[in-house]
């Protein structure tokens, strides 16, 4: 954007900064870069009067604000209440000039009053489709679209499903950091010690576990080769823990800072994607499918329809959904000639990087403010 005008920026998020590292951290860190950042999170419910609690993240320089709440608020009351800590987060830091930046279309509730000199919806999931997602929030975001000025979706079959919606979608996929995850690359690195233990073939996996795993398939192909050890990294979510496959050869490791994960990763023989096939993995395109790539991995994963197109089509990551076939996708992975693997890899995750990203948005973020500037109307 142009020196004259960098517009303060506003996010509203459903997943917490300190959550899993992933696309909102990605993008906004990159943001805070030439601007400041406020990542106001969905709010805390407990004793006590409405509160915000504020937390500089360095290095980042991102400000992540966290609302706490009396529990028992209805909603109407909730968002009075949310509304009332924003404003004053936004008299206290002198934010005037500002995009705001949504994740979740919830937070129109206490935020629509707003003046902004944009607002950016990054719809990363399909979010009606998530367990627990609260009912008008189909009819929250079809305000937002009405209100955004850029909309952009985390994969393909996401842009499929929204370009219609909005005269200005982008699709936007997920990205990667090459050099941090290449350091799985390399042999004779330290073991973490809760994986440096497990015995050989190691099966990995990190993210979210949550309705969108395919449990029964991780079971299934555990008693299939008890000698394969699976190791599932990340936190439990949404889901009873005790619903998940119990038996020797799973492990879970729990949650992972971002900084770790080469780590883990570095230590699998093959990456795993046992995505369930169902409504809320129906427009996913999983972050972790270029990751595990450009840690140097083979890859088996379901058939999500982001995972085939382009992975699975560029013979990058073997496709399967039924036990034994996933079973044989692990054996010739686990034989798969990995020199020419990388090869092909590096040829394409070449052309992708979040910085990449980033620059993009921020140009078409600022025709948007360049066009405001000389008085063109807002959406």
């Amino acid at each position: 954007m142009s020196p004259r005008r960098r517009p303060d920026v506003i996010c509203f998020s459903h997943l917490r900064f300190s959550f899993v590292f992933q696309r909102p951290q990605h993008l906004l860190t990159r943001c805070a870069r030439r601007r400041r950042v406020y990542f106001f999170e969905e709010p805390l419910r407990g004793g006590g009067p409405p509160r915000l609690e504020e937390t500089a993240v360095e290095p980042h320089g991102v400000c992540v604000a966290t609302p706490h709440l009396p529990a028992g608020v209805a909603p109407s009351r909730a968002a009075a209440m949310l509304r009332e800590l924003l404003d004053d987060m936004m008299r206290r830091h002198a934010v005037s000039d500002h995009v705001l930046w949504y994740y979740t279309p919830m937070a129109l509730a206490f935020s629509r009053h707003l003046k902004p000199a944009a607002i950016v919806y990054d719809c990363m999931d399909e979010l009606s489709a998530f367990a627990g997602a609260p009912p008008s929030i189909k009819e929250r975001e079809a305000e937002l679209l009405r209100l955004a000025d850029l909309v952009f979706t985390g994969g393909a079959s996401l842009y499929e499903a929204k370009r219609a919606l909005h005269p200005s979608v982008h699709a936007l996929p997920s990205s990667v950091d090459v050099a941090h995850f290449a350091k799985a690359r390399g042999g004779g690195r330290e073991e973490p010690d809760d994986q440096a233990s497990i015995p050989r073939p190691r099966l990995g996996f990190f993210g979210v576990l949550d309705e969108r795993m395919d449990t029964a398939l991780v079971a299934a192909v555990a008693a299939l080769r008890p000698a394969w050890q699976i190791v599932l990294v990340g936190p439990v979510v949404k889901i009873d823990p005790a619903s998940l496959p119990r038996a020797a050869n799973i492990h879970y490791l729990g949650q992972k800072r971002y900084e770790e994960l080469p780590m883990y990763l570095g230590g699998w023989d093959v990456a795993l994607m046992p995505f369930a096939r169902n409504e809320a993995t129906r427009f996913i395109s999983p972050t972790k499918t270029p990751e595990y790539l450009a840690g140097g991995k083979p890859v088996v994963s379901t058939s999500i329809r982001d995972v085939v197109q382009p992975y699975g089509a560029l013979g990058l990551v073997r496709i399967a959904d039924e036990p034994a076939d996933f079973v044989a996708a692990v054996e010739a992975s686990l034989a798969e000639d990995r020199g020419r693997l990388l090869s092909r890899v590096d040829d394409l995750l070449g052309q992708s990087s979040w910085d990449a990203a980033w620059a993009r948005i921020e140009r078409l973020l600022d025709g948007v403010l360049s066009r405001r500037g000389a008085g063109a109307p807002g959406r």
